[in-house]
């Protein structure tokens, strides 16, 4: 496939950059600096990247970049970034929109207060206690909702640099709500206390940046599993997922 990976220099678009690569994927990356893309790729794996080095809130840069493309994955800015990371998000989502030889798969990230909380109608990211930045994830998956385009949230919760669990484990994933077991009295709990449960069990959603990269790349299919989902992540042990 052809992938555009927009964010390619950060700790999750440098991760789906090499793995798209090793899986014969023709990726292009649409970064600020392209040194430092290099500098990350070394010599060999550069020659195979086609590199986009530009603004990416210029209009025209990014629907140009996304010419003839198969999918998109947005692994570009954070929700502490406030208003420019929606914007970000609203700009490469409309010029998906617009450029008519976009084949229309998207994935973009965002968190796991995104995610359904079991036998509630809440979402981490509107409890008491959650950062309020986080709310910019909400933003993004409501112009989500106002695309025709095929679109899925990846939602982790803390990202590691490795799995900080012994193997065998198994990736458990989920569509829509949280992918860790939740008492079904959560639902008589106060907001305040949900919230306070589901903080001392943070540490049960850390997911490492590869994992998360591989799941996206597995689900490049149009009109797949995901499509207009939200995609939990979290591990369990191979022998208690059998």
């Amino acid at each position: 496939m052809k992938i555009i990976v927009f964010g390619a220099t950060g700790n999750t678009g440098k991760r789906v950059l090499a793995q798209g690569l090793q899986m014969g994927h023709e990726m292009t990356a649409f970064v600020r600096n392209a040194e430092k893309l290099y500098e990350q790729l070394g010599e060999h794996s550069a020659k195979q990247v086609k590199v986009i080095a530009d603004d990416i809130m210029d209009p025209v840069s990014v629907g140009e970049a996304l010419a003839h493309q198969d999918a998109a994955i947005i692994a570009a800015g954070h929700a502490g970034q406030g208003e420019e990371f929606v914007r970000i998000i609203d700009n490469i989502i409309s010029q998906c929109e617009f450029q008519p030889s976009f084949s229309g798969r998207v994935w973009i990230m965002g968190g796991a207060g995104l995610l359904d909380i079991p036998y509630t109608d809440l979402i981490g990211n509107n409890l008491p206690g959650f950062p309020p930045e986080y709310k910019n994830h909400n933003r993004n998956f409501q112009r989500l909702q106002q695309t025709t385009l095929d679109w899925s949230i990846m939602c982790p919760g803390t990202m590691t640099d490795s799995r900080e669990y012994p193997d065998p484990v198994h990736l458990h994933v989920t569509t829509e709500t949280l992918p860790v077991p939740i008492p079904e009295t959560i639902k008589e709990y106060s907001e305040a206390d949900i919230a306070g449960h589901l903080f001392s069990r943070l540490q049960e959603l850390n997911v490492a940046y590869d994992d998360v990269a591989k799941c996206m790349l597995d689900h490049l299919e149009f009109g797949g599993a995901f499509k207009r989902k939200r995609v939990g992540l979290a591990y369990r042990s191979s022998i208690a997922a059998r």
